[in-house]
């Protein structure tokens, strides 16, 4: 399996007298337009996905959203093991679960950045740490599975901050 891992666009920062639940923040009107950008220059550099699958938070859908629209991809599909915070064994369960070759997921740091680090393989002491990875908004990793995906399961590709794929549309 193959799977594109993408943090959410720039929003409007929390605000709780706008938004009283975090969830119902927006995008800002800039990230959309820098969304709108790296969609279509992650359409240029990625295969597309057969499935995407979102968290539940307005801002991811919002993402999943501009990618359908400006990069081609499939309607999105929410996944509540998306949200904030979840752990990366629970998403694992999730991908196990799916038949697709090439799945993407739209969700949150710091739960992405974990997503990827437990992902890869130990091949030193002490391995890599699920914290090392930090997604800037609107960046894309790949990671490719042989097999389950699983803990320690998958390689690392690439993985592409935001001002490189608006550079690439």
């Amino acid at each position: 399996m193959d799977l594109l891992i993408v943090r959410h666009a720039i929003a409007f920062d929390r605000n709780p007298k706008r938004w009283r639940n975090d969830s119902d923040r927006p995008l800002s009107p800039e990230g959309m337009v820098r969304a709108r950008k790296a969609a279509t220059g992650l359409k240029r550099i990625a295969e597309r996905p057969a499935c995407v699958l979102s968290s539940p938070l307005l801002r991811a859908k919002q993402t999943a959203t501009i990618l359908t629209e400006y990069a081609g991809w499939p309607k999105a599909v929410e996944c509540v093991e998306l949200s904030p915070d979840e752990s990366p064994e629970v998403m694992f369960r999730v991908l196990a679960a799916r038949q697709e070759k090439v799945i993407a997921v739209v969700g949150h740091q710091p739960g992405l950045g974990r997503l990827i680090g437990s992902s890869l393989p130990a091949r030193f002491p002490g391995g890599v740490s699920p914290e090392a990875f930090e997604l800037k908004k609107m960046g894309v990793a790949f990671l490719s599975f042989s097999g389950t995906p699983r803990a320690g399961g998958g390689t690392l590709h690439w993985l592409v901050p935001p001002r490189i794929l608006r550079a690439t549309a």
